[in-house]
Formats: C-alpha cells, structure tokens, sequence
C-alpha cells in the first residue's frame, strides 16, 4: 500500500491551557513513536497548507467562520463553551487542519496514493454548522466529504466515526442528506448525548444515519459484533465512492474519557474491515483523519498500528 501522512508542528500552537485533555503532547506523543518506526519513511508525507475558506463555508455558517476568527484574533481564551478553549493561533491552526485533510484527499483522488491519514489537531466531529462544541472548531471530516462531493463530483460518501464520543456535528450537518452515510460506533449514554439508536436521519437522509450505541464496560468481541452484523452490511449496501473515518482512538481501556475496554490491537481489525471496504466499494479510497485520544500512550500506539496497517495490509 502507498499511504499518505500528514502532520506539522504548527498543529502544536493550538494552546488550550494546563489541563486541557485536548492538549499539544497527544500529536508530539503519537508522532515520536510513529516516527520511530522502521516503515515510516516509506509513507507518503505531505505539506500542510490552509484550507481555502470556500471549504469551510460548503459546511460552516460564515458568520460562524467569522465568529472564530474574530474570537482568535481578541485573544479570548474560550467560544461558545467552556470545554472548546483558543488562543490566538487556533484560528490558523484550524485552517491548516482542514487543509491538511484535503491534501490528502487530493493525494487520494489523484491516485498517487491508496489511502491516507491525517494527524490533525483541534479535532472536528463535535463541530456544528454554527457552533464550536467538544474542544472542536471546524468539521474536517464533514468539509472533506462535501469537497469530494464537489470537486471532484463523487456521488456517495461514507464516515465512519469509532471516537468513543459520538459525532454530534457531523450527523446534524449530514442528517437530512442521502449522499452521505454517516455511522457511528460510540459509548452511549456520554457526551454529548447524541447518538441513540433511534437517530436515523430526517426526510430525504432517512435512513442515512446509523447509529450503534455502545454501553459503557464494552469492548472487542461488542464492537466485532457491530461491525459484522450491522455496519458492514449497510455500508456494503450503501456502496460508497470514497470512505472516511473519524479516527479517534479514546474508545482504548486506558483512555481517561471513556468506559470502553478496546485495545490497540481493536483499531488492526477495524482498519483493515474499513480498507476491506473501500477496496469492495471505491478501488481502496479511504480516508483517515485524527480526532479524540487522550491517554498518551494508548494514543501514540493506537495510531502506529492504524498507520501501519494502512501501509501494509
């Protein structure tokens, strides 16, 4: 496999002050130990740019980009709620966090690459069309979806979403659209309290949310039974012309965020499950983009088999 990554220490400015689960040490910790691994200079690694702001607003509300922008640039230290912390460099940061996944995209589309994976920081999937929520500024796995859509004119897009939070943004900004399929493997109840079984779209996306509420002490052998008895099976049906997963890896036994007792070892097979796919579906097209983790160490191991799955499988 020729995989593409994407990672810069710009992604380290995004300061979100002592204490603060969401902090820079989850990228420089994941990226010394992937780093370190005898495959990595075989990956495809890529230069992070600003996303163009014409993407931002094929999701987000103008007034919302503004909002952010105006909040960075004033130096507050929090928008819209008290978990979602900034200074004055999120705003940029931001900016070439969503630039960064459609770079991979573009690798991807351009078949220069099978597959990749971007190791981005603020995450996104907590985002709303207008409003930051769960340390998440803009929707990247959401924006990339509406580029592919767009620029390249691909009609059906999956996101697969295994963060132990369910995605709440990303749902709603899809909810009502068929050519999006959005799924969701998460603990249930947690934040944000989203995400029941019974959330299945609305109008036109009906059918086109899918939800699997995980309850809290599950692990392995649960999510194994998801995947194999409900997700695959519909994702199959829905045949996707590219798939993306919103990668968070705070569904690990250690992670301090979360009730769910997966190993690293748990995020091999549903690399390789969703690669199965997209080789099924869309001739390998898979996109992978970071979002929650928060135990250090289960963080930078989790992502290095991820990563090493992708380049290897």
């Amino acid at each position: 496999m020729n995989t593409a990554f994407i990672y810069d220490p710009i992604f380290l400015n995004h300061d979100t002050g002592a204490g603060h689960p969401e902090r820079s040490q989850r990228l420089s910790a994941a990226y010394n130990v992937l780093s370190a691994q005898p495959w990595f200079s075989n990956l495809q690694c890529l230069k992070t740019a600003k996303a163009d702001l014409q993407w931002i607003g094929a999701v987000h509300d103008d007034r919302y980009i503004g909002r952010v922008k105006q909040a960075c640039d004033l130096k507050q230290r929090h928008i819209d709620s008290l978990d979602v912390s900034i200074c004055k460099a999120s705003y940029d940061v931001a900016l070439n966090a969503v630039g960064s996944v459609l770079a991979v995209a573009d690798e991807v589309m351009a078949n220069k690459v099978d597959n990749g994976f971007a190791m981005i920081r603020p995450p996104g999937h907590h985002a709303e069309v207008n409003l930051a929520m769960g340390f998440c500024l803009f929707n990247s796995i959401a924006i990339a979806a509406r580029y592919l859509q767009k620029k390249y004119r691909l009609e059906r897009v999956l996101i697969l979403d295994w963060d132990v939070h369910h995605g709440n943004g990303t749902q709603h900004i899809f909810e009502q659209d068929s050519s999006v399929f959005y799924i969701s493997v998460h603990q249930f109840p947690h934040y944000p309290g989203t995400g029941a079984l019974a959330e299945t779209g609305i109008g036109e996306g009906q059918g086109a949310t899918l939800n699997c509420p995980m309850s809290p002490g599950l692990g392995d052998e649960h999510y194994r039974q998801a995947f194999k008895e409900i997700i695959l099976p519909r994702a199959k049906t829905f045949a996707p012309d590219a798939v993306l997963i919103s990668a968070g890896f705070d569904a690990h036994k250690a992670d301090p965020l979360g009730s769910i007792n997966l190993n690293s070892q748990s995020y091999v097979w549903m690399t390789q499950t969703m690669m199965e796919l997209a080789d099924q579906c869309c001739e390998g097209r898979l996109i992978s983009v970071l979002e929650g983790g928060y135990d250090l160490s289960a963080l930078a191991e989790s992502v290095t088999e991820h990563v090493k799955t992708m380049s290897q499988s």
